[in-house]
This record gives structure tokens, C-alpha cells and sequence, in this order.
């Protein structure tokens, strides 16, 4: 099985080499790995001990950051190296404050496993939430260093449950604790036999929260959603902008968008621009706000969870894609979301639709109608509200159990 397992990661990887004629992310990928070796060993003091903490992209190190900062915050003189697999997550956190050395993780071959181990020399490691790389943590477990798993979520359609994904299974022996974020999680693992298990939930619940609590100001956004009538659309793709803008151009009158899209290339921006034929103003140009102005196009990255305070429904993009993006960011704010129908594999999409404080929709028809139903029925809008807020209550303080549980390993 191992011959396989090296087969397709060499063949991923050798692709990776080839998009970097085409692909500027796959470029920055290969370039950011480029002597990884000698780059590392200049960044490593060897009178320090470390801790490594990997998060494959940014989403996961929104994930890890409330961990990270909690070991920061209790004992300032730890040493943190983190570590990304994509570009975006590298690029975005690259100067991250919290932690000494930011750097690519190599390639999950055995002897970039054995290397980058020896030379950090790690005191515990911490993966979030899907990074399964079988060398890495082969070795890891080999050499005793512990490896702990954070905001773990598991179904029974992965491939740790199908029958030729018995070697990936078997790497989640090689962790020393997993942390996971429901019991469905913590039920299917322990039917295969893994038992070293706590149920803590989901860390991202404490970072939303801890930005929503930050202040942020803006005059722009402020006079525009004065009367409380704004949707706020985060991270969207083609087929959500298409249902949105013709949205917006059949019902300007009664409602107004901030337009979040995930990809701010100036052709996608232009295509939004296309599809309006009401009156818009893109976020880095606009000086004032006039009554006629009904969109406004966020053409910047890294605000879009402090947007969503400006809002009264947020419409969370990628659902017509490989899966929705951030709804726990909008939820925070206590107001109903909406998404396309790729949600299932999503905890919190699932809770929250089950507790009718989230909907699906399929196409435009039925959005209309639900945004109209949200902004009409008074009501319902308040129950929403009331529900979110508990969700997020009762859901905060998974960071602060992880921390304990590994500190009080670590003295064990």
C-alpha cells in the first residue's frame, strides 16, 4: 500500500511542478519549497525548542490561530513554527505576529519527513482538522514527539472508511490525541478502534467570535446599511453572482448588497459590473454614499468577516461549487444565512439548517423568496436571531479545552 500512497502523492506533486507553466499559485508553491533544507536551518536557533503547528491553507489556520495565540498568551517565550501546504494561506500569514517561523511544509516524502523533523526538533506538533500526511507523522510517531489533531471532522463517505482506505486510517494511529468537533466524529472513529479521542468542538467558534467582538469601523458601510436593509454576500463565485445580481436589479427598492467575491481579479470584478444594471460603487473608490447607490463590490481581501456586522442576511457563497465557504463568520452576528445546496459536509450548515436559522436554496426562485420571507416576516427574523445567538453561545470554548487537555498531557 505504501508503494501506492507514494505513487499518487509523487504523481500530485510532479503535476503541481507542471502547472507552474500556467498556474501562478503552483509556481509559488515550488519557489516557496525551493532549498527548504538550508532556508530552515538559517530560521532554527538550536538553543530553542519549538512547537510546529500545520494548517494546510487559510481556512485552517483560522482554525489553529486561537490555539496559537492562547500558547502565546500563557507562556510568550514559546517558540512556534507554522506551517502552510498552499500558497494563499502561505502568503496571506507569512508575517503572521504570533509565531517565529513561517515556512511551505515539503513534500510528504520520507526522507523531507525525516529532515524537516530532525532539523525543527519539536517539542509536540499540532495538525488541523484534515492534514493526514503519512510520513510526516509516521516519523513523528517513531521519534515519540506527540501529535495532536484539532477541529477533527470525520464522515463515513472519507476515505479512512472506504475498504482501500485502510493505510489512511491507519496514519490516524499515529496520533497521539484527536480532538474532534461532534460525536458522530468521535462514534465512527471509535467503531474502527480509535479510542484516543476527546469531543471539544470547533476552534473556528472562538475566532469568529473573538472578531466580531473587534472594533471596526467604517463611514462607507455605516450610511449605506442605515436602515438595516443590507445583504452581505462573502466569498462568491459565477452561478452566485448570477442569482444575486438579477436579485438586485429586480428588487432594488427594498434591499441592498455588499458583494464580497471570493476571487478580486479585476476580470472577475468587471464581471459583476456587467450583470448590474443598477447604480454600484466599488469599495476602494467610494467617497460617499448617495441614496441611488445600491451595490457595493468589495474589490479587497482579508475583511470580509468584519462585513457581515453591516448586514441583516448574509449570503454565503460556493454552495454551486465544491462546498460553501465560512458560514460561522455571518452567524456571529446573529443573522440568518442563506447558501447553495453543496452544505452537507459542513457541521454548522447542518445544525443550523436543522434549527431553520439557515437556508438552502437550488436556484433563483426559491432565493428570492426566502430573502423576501427574511426581510418581510418580523418574526421569524427575531427567533432567527435568538437562535444563532445560542448556537454561538453554547459552542464557544474549544480552544481553551485543547489547551488543557495538552498541557496537561505534556506534564503526564
Amino acid at each position: 500500500m505504501i508503494l501506492f500512497y507514494n505513487f499518487f502523492t509523487g504523481l500530485y506533486f510532479f503535476l503541481i511542478k507542471i502547472a507552474v507553466l500556467f498556474n501562478p499559485k503552483a509556481k509559488k508553491m515550488i519557489l516557496g519549497r525551493k532549498n527548504w533544507r538550508e532556508k530552515l536551518k538559517l530560521k532554527i536557533e538550536k538553543d530553542k525548542s519549538y512547537i510546529w503547528i500545520h494548517c494546510a491553507s487559510l481556512g485552517e489556520f483560522e482554525q489553529g490561530r486561537p490555539l496559537i495565540e492562547k500558547i502565546k498568551e500563557n507562556n510568550p517565550q514559546t517558540n512556534i513554527v507554522l506551517t502552510f501546504f498552499s500558497s494563499s494561506g502561505y502568503e496571506i500569514r507569512k508575517n503572521y505576529q504570533f509565531v517565529d517561523i513561517v515556512c511551505y511544509l515539503p513534500f510528504d516524502t520520507k526522507s523531507n519527513a525525516r529532515d524537516f523533523v530532525s532539523i525543527v526538533n519539536p517539542e509536540f506538533v499540532v495538525f488541523v482538522k484534515y492534514e493526514i500526511w503519512y510520513h510526516f507523522l509516521k516519523y513523528l510517531y517513531s521519534k515519540k514527539i506527540p501529535v495532536y489533531l484539532i477541529s477533527g471532522i470525520f464522515r463515513k463517505n472519507q476515505i479512512f472508511f472506504k475498504w482501500y482506505g485502510k493505510f489512511y486510517k491507519q496514519a490516524l494511529g499515529f496520533f497521539t490525541h484527536l480532538f474532534l468537533q461532534d460525536e458522530n466524529s468521535s462514534n465512527l472513529l471509535e467503531n474502527y478502534g480509535i479510542n484516543n479521542t476527546d469531543i471539544c468542538g470547533d476552534t473556528r467558534i472562538d475566532r469568529v467570535n473573538a472578531i466580531a467582538n473587534e472594533e471596526y469601523s467604517s463611514v462607507i458601510l455605516s450610511e449605506f446599511s442605515k436602515d438595516n436593509n443590507v445583504i452581505v454576500c462573502g466569498s462568491t463565485w459565477d452561478k452566485d453572482e448570477t442569482i444575486i445580481c438579477r436579485l438586485i436589479n429586480e428588487f432594488h427598492n427594498k434591499f441592498k448588497l455588499i458583494i464580497a467575491p471570493h476571487e478580486v481579479t479585476e476580470k472577475h470584478l468587471q464581471r459583476i459590473e456587467k450583470q448590474l444594471l443598477v447604480k454600484y460603487v466599488r469599495f476602494s473608490a467610494a467617497q460617499s454614499i448617495d441614496d441611488e447607490v445600491s451595490v457595493i463590490i468589495v474589490d479587497s481581501i482579508g475583511i470580509l468577516s468584519k462585513l457581515y456586522r453591516f448586514g441583516k442576511v448574509a449570503y454565503i457563497g460556493g454552495g454551486f461549487g465544491k462546498g460553501i465557504h465560512n458560514v460561522l463568520e455571518a452567524v456571529v452576528y446573529n443573522i440568518p444565512v442563506v447558501f447553495g445546496p453543496n452544505y452537507k459536509k459542513f457541521k454548522e450548515a447542518n445544525d443550523l439548517i436543522a434549527d431553520e436559522s439557515a437556508y438552502k436554496i437550488d436556484g433563483y426562485e426559491n432565493f428570492q423568496y426566502i430573502i423576501n420571507m427574511l426581510f418581510d416576516n418580523d418574526l421569524k427574523y427575531v427567533e432567527i436571531k435568538k437562535q444563532t445567538e445560542e448556537y454561538i453561545k453554547k459552542s464557544l470554548g474549544a480552544t481553551v479545552q485543547i489547551f488543557e487537555k495538552i498541557q496537561k498531557s505534556g506534564k503526564n
